[in-house]
């Protein structure tokens, strides 16, 4: 699973200073330096080294300060590591190869010098907010169809556990939810009840959606 990679590589981008939270807008890995502004990072892993990797990671370059591939090294040396066009192909590109080895060991094979040119500044903002206001790294780079924790999933969810004891009001609930007028209203994932004016509740679904993701309960005064 491409999952196993993603730890590795957090731990190389964390070693070299970034912040680094995975699936973030589509991109398996993000990393974010403590500067002002901050430098983006972002890595695409594949178990191998193919053409789609490369393609991934020139769409990535719209939005990032550096861009890295990272895939599983051959244990026979017969991957596209070794293939002196691929490598060049990456120079010419700025984008910086990973190779991980079986035992998690992460190798530069080339080293990601030249900055990419950003071109998309909005797509890029979005990327940033969505980084800064997720809460911890809850998601693994790599993930596939699964439902993935993102910002507003989180904090649809801090409205659900401050409701698991009763129905509130919204400005109760803004207390621990900053943007919970606009999650309750909005009822993305059907997870709340308007029950009077101002006055929320709970459903089902939403007490199966802490049964799946369990969260640690609020100090919320009604």
């Amino acid at each position: 699973m491409e999952t196993s990679l993603y730890l590795p590589v957090k731990g190389f981008l964390e070693t070299a200073g970034y912040i680094v939270k995975g699936e973030i807008g589509g991109c398996d890995l993000v990393g974010l330096s403590a500067d002002d502004p901050p430098v983006v990072v972002i890595c695409e892993l594949k178990l191998s080294f193919n053409l789609e990797l490369i393609l991934q990671a020139v769409d990535r370059a719209a939005v990032s300060d550096e861009v890295w591939i990272a895939a599983k090294v051959s244990a026979k040396g017969r991957g596209r590591e070794a293939d002196k066009r691929y490598r060049d192909l990456c120079r010419r590109l700025g984008i910086g190869m990973l190779g991980i080895s079986d035992a998690g060991d992460v190798s530069v094979i080339v080293g990601s010098v030249t900055p990419m040119p950003r071109t998309n500044p909005k797509r890029r903002s979005r990327l940033m907010r969505e980084h800064q206001k997720r809460r911890g790294d809850p998601a693994l780079g790599g993930s596939t169809r699964t439902p993935l924790m993102t910002a507003y999933r989180q904090q649809a969810l801090g409205c659900a556990v401050a409701l698991v004891d009763g129905p509130l009001r919204v400005r109760d609930i803004r207390a621990v939810v900053p943007e919970a007028g606009k999650i309750l209203q909005s009822n993305v994932y059907g997870w709340f009840e308007r029950l009077d004016r101002g006055i929320y509740g709970l459903t089902d679904a939403g007490r199966e959606a802490l049964a799946r993701w369990p969260q640690p309960s609020p100090e919320v005064r009604g």
